[in-house]
């Protein structure tokens, strides 16, 4: 009877450890920072936070602001049709890109997770939907599942300093208008919103539309080695964020041999708002 009774007991505690055992699983780790990440992605395609191992005082952002996390974009269900994940086992931090084609309600949005020890401490989203700059979901879609962001053969990775270099002589760029600086690869194909600045040749290059006199402040890195992915979220000009005329951006950079091979950018920048009230100035080429 005792034994049975110990085998019971066993069997309970069991079942009441399963949720805090998945928990734990999330960490600093290239599998636990993809367990925070799914995690996260069944929170938003449900708009139910309460599956989230969050730890206490998380941060929640959105478009470069704090916003209430039991209020925010995250609580908003949807069908996400397309996905794409880097892991920043240095830092602890994942960035998803995500996409969504629901005619209703289309968006592209950003991710950036940040993890400590088995909690979720930090959660930084921007999204862009109809009406914000160059937007196309339905050309996101096309152009990014379309591209080659895998893993990259271990002798041939570039270091994270030459990640995050490369990044930023492409940012750089933008203010000082030195491109020769930027490590260009060709081909080098860009999606800008949904636009896709190219006609998908060898001879594509990214060095095409980049502006000068404009600072791209704010810089905040998610970095993976592995798959040749820096993210950057920063604010499209000087200054803090959040302040108009300084909208929220994502640049996302594959980067192979040192040379970049894929710029995916996203700004939360309404078209009615752009400085003018200017037809986009870099329109996009058919492939």
């Amino acid at each position: 009877m005792k034994r049975i009774t110990l085998v019971y007991l066993g069997l309970a505690l069991s079942v009441l450890l399963i949720p805090s055992l998945g928990h734990a699983a999330v960490s600093c780790t290239r599998a636990g920072l993809q367990q925070a990440t799914d995690l996260y992605i069944a929170a938003q395609t449900s708009g139910d936070i309460s599956g989230l191992p969050l730890a206490q005082g998380v941060g929640y952002w959105e478009n470069a602001a704090a916003a209430d996390i039991h209020k925010g974009f995250i609580t908003k269900p949807m069908k996400i049709d397309h996905r794409h994940s880097i892991f920043d086992t240095a830092e602890c931090q994942s960035f998803t890109e995500s996409i969504v084609t629901d005619k209703a309600a289309p968006y592209v949005f950003g991710t950036r997770l940040r993890v400590n020890h088995d909690k979720i401490a930090e959660i930084e989203i921007l999204w862009t939907t109809t009406g914000y700059w160059l937007f196309n979901a339905d050309a996101y879609r096309k152009y990014a599942s379309a591209e080659n962001w895998g893993p990259i053969p271990a002798d041939r990775r570039d270091s994270r300093a030459t990640l995050v270099a490369a990044a930023n002589a492409y940012l750089d760029a933008f203010l000082e208008g030195k491109t020769d600086l930027v490590p260009w690869g060709m081909p080098c194909e860009r999606t800008e919103g949904g636009a896709y600045l190219g006609k998908g040749l060898p001879s594509d290059s990214c060095a095409v539309g980049v502006p000068s006199g404009v600072n791209i402040a704010n810089r905040r890195f998610v970095v993976d080695p592995v798959l040749g992915t820096v993210q950057v979220f920063c604010t499209f000009g000087a200054g803090g964020p959040g302040a108009r005329g300084e909208p929220a951006d994502s640049h996302m950079f594959r980067v192979v041999n040192g040379k970049l091979r894929y710029v995916h950018t996203m700004t939360h920048l309404l078209m009615a708002d752009f400085p003018g009230n200017r037809t986009a100035p870099r329109q996009s080429a058919t492939r």
